[in-house]
């Protein structure tokens, strides 16, 4: 069975992910972001670096779910590559930081491996809200993310909700993760792993 978290930056993915796999004995699989050779360089120019980026990101990601339908486990995936194509790329696309071009080349190069991969058999999405994101975004303290603006988180949380409701590839979990605190309160988690426990058993 394959699992995977989508959410905007800051919304909690990696932990989440993390904390599901040591709950259900599933293999977690992680965003590369300390290995990324572009993100700090597009944080600094994103105009030039914004197609390197999102290649490198759609080639990790395909590579990613290759290697877990190939395992047979049960996994865990921290961000989809439905994330790179409907929210990451267009975005940058419509603020003029991607040109027509690659951003043609671009999709037609994720409708490819699309066609591939096939749908994560639960998608759980993490609705924040941008003061939550941000408070989350300082609190983590990296440091090629203190130049995100507020502009570009909304823009991206835009992006993320008409995605979410036209998605229809498989069973879909919202979680609004503004009320609740799935890091320090156990009950908080408990409640997220009985709705995934009730989605799952649905499943089979």
């Amino acid at each position: 069975m394959q699992v995977a978290i989508a959410g905007n930056i800051g919304a909690g993915k990696t932990t989440l992910t993390r904390l599901l796999a040591k709950h259900f004995k599933w293999e977690p699989h992680y965003e590369d972001v300390v290995d990324n050779p572009y993100l700090d360089d597009f944080y600094h120019s994103m105009d030039r670096w914004s197609f390197n980026l999102q290649i490198y990101f759609l080639n990790s990601r395909f590579r990613q779910v290759l290697t877990m339908k190939q395992s047979g486990k049960n996994t865990i995936q921290d961000r989809t590559i439905y994330e790179d194509a409907h929210i990451f790329a267009p975005n940058l696309h419509a603020m003029g930081l991607m040109s027509n071009r690659d951003y043609e080349n671009y999709r037609q190069l994720f409708e490819l491996m699309e066609g591939l991969v096939g749908a994560p058999d639960l998608l759980i999405y993490l609705r924040s809200s941008i003061p939550n994101l941000v408070g989350q975004i300082h609190k983590r303290g990296r440091e090629y993310e203190n130049s995100i603006s507020i502009d570009y988180l909304n823009k991206l949380n835009e992006r993320y909700e008409s995605w979410v409701k036209s998605y229809d590839k498989g069973k879909l979990l919202i979680i609004d993760v503004d009320p609740i605190n799935f890091v320090d309160n156990p009950e908080d988690l408990g409640g997220i792993i009985n709705r995934i426990d009730a989605e799952i058993n649905g499943l089979f």
